[in-house]
């Protein structure tokens, strides 16, 4: 009796009034001709123009463009995590 009730609870429940979010996580390229902390900045400003709640990324690759043997670009890939609405 106590699982069928608990069951009916549960399922009446929406994850908002549980404390429950869900997040998503998207995967970003960034560019910079200065630094890869200007790249990761200019991924995520460019990114919140666009997507709302963004609470965290981290930087899952991290590369240089070179020519004529000098660095001309930083690049860095992204993954953004935001909180769906």
């Amino acid at each position: 009796m106590w699982g069928a009730s608990l069951r009916g609870t549960l399922a009446e429940t929406t994850p908002e009034e549980a404390g429950m979010s869900v997040a998503k996580v998207i995967e970003v390229t960034a560019t910079s001709p200065n630094s890869f902390d200007d790249a990761v900045r200019a991924g995520i400003e460019k990114s919140n123009e666009t997507v709302r709640n963004i609470k965290g990324a981290w930087v899952a690759e991290q590369k240089v463009d070179v020519e004529d043997g000098k660095i001309v670009d930083y690049r860095v890939t992204l993954r953004i995590s935001f909180v769906l609405d």
